[in-house]
């Protein structure tokens, strides 16, 4: 089982060194390779190495990042909530960051992606705290149950407030269905370097993380007899989860199916221990981010598809194959 795990691992890191490589290749303008490695290692000014250096190699950075911190998100909220079909919008953190990027459009009138991520991180670190709070109400406290069905209730009344402030305004609606449509393109490196940090503090939590989550999906009474804080676990769960999703849908909008697909795909040979499931699920999370935004150029020639639905298009019918041939029970 080791030696399967390791082979896995490895595979996904070759595979992500060709998709890094393949993002910086790739694009909508036909560069020769010969050219691109001019770019890459001797720039001599010329469009193509503007092109390269400016546009692609911060764009695939931006995709590295996004990617594996939702695959990360994924795992932690399906193992945290022990529902298989759990992703970050579960927790209300897409629909509170869309919210409070709506309300910085509209209030402050916003136009720049820098203002977008500050106001989509406070809005998903918001509804975190609210769907923490309430599904830990109770005198059971934060069960995956509770917490699933906080999730779902302030998800719906955050997208009723944002659908009611859009309808009113047609500027705000414009500026909105620009970020919200989950896209790559347009962010520069600066972007990348508004997030990275908070990817990197929420990951390095998740794996820290990883030995009690695999205590709790034992169950609250193994955990704690195995010496694990329930309550403190979840607490830091809910973090991490925060950090990691809310970065990746400030930079770059709400982009599904991610943390959703990847984590069931990388269980077929991590298994469910999370020490090796989590880093398997950050590795394939960027692979699937940067081949879907690749493909998203290929296909739509001279224009392009943006990354959101391009991973809409490979993520459901995947997913739908992947619920018919295993019982969602078992994983």
């Amino acid at each position: 089982m080791r030696r399967r795990r390791l082979l896995g691992l490895t595979a996904l890191l070759a595979v992500l060194v060709l998709a890094v490589l393949a993002s910086i290749a790739i694009g909508t303008k036909v560069i020769p390779l010969d050219e691109v490695w001019s770019a890459l290692i001797a720039p001599s000014g010329t469009e193509n190495d503007i092109v390269i250096r400016s546009l692609r190699i911060p764009r695939t950075v931006l995709g590295v990042l996004v990617g594996m911190a939702l695959g990360l998100a994924g795992a932690l909220v399906q193992g945290f909530t022990r529902n298989p079909l759990g992703d970050p919008g579960l927790l209300g953190v897409n629909a509170g960051a869309a919210f409070f990027v709506v309300l910085g459009i509209y209030v402050f009138g916003l136009t720049s992606l820098f203002g977008y991520v500050w106001f989509a991180f406070a809005g998903a670190l918001v509804a975190s705290v609210i769907v923490f709070s309430l599904g830990s109400g109770g005198r059971a406290g934060a069960t995956p149950v509770t917490l699933a069905l906080a999730g779902a209730a302030v998800s719906f009344l955050l997208g009723a407030l944002t659908t009611t402030v859009v309808l009113t305004d047609a500027d705000t609606l414009d500026a909105y269905r620009f970020w919200n449509v989950g896209s790559l393109a347009g962010r520069d490196a600066a972007v990348a370097g508004q997030v990275v940090w908070f990817v990197v503090a929420g990951a390095v939590l998740a794996l820290v993380l990883a030995p009690g989550l695999n205590a709790l999906s034992l169950g609250e009474d193994v955990a704690r007899s195995l010496g694990h804080s329930v309550h403190r676990t979840r607490v830091l769960g809910i973090l991490a989860i925060t950090l990691l999703s809310g970065a990746a849908t400030a930079a770059c909008g709400p982009i599904l199916f991610v943390g959703l697909v990847v984590p069931h795909v990388v269980r077929a040979f991590t298994g469910p221990d999370h020490r090796w499931l989590l880093p398997a699920s950050a590795l394939a999370g960027a692979v699937l981010l940067l081949v879907a935004d690749v493909l998203g150029r290929v296909l739509a020639r001279p224009g392009e598809l943006q990354v959101g639905v391009v991973v809409a298009l490979i993520g459901a019918p995947f997913f739908i194959a992947l619920v018919r041939r295993r019982k969602l029970s078992e994983v």
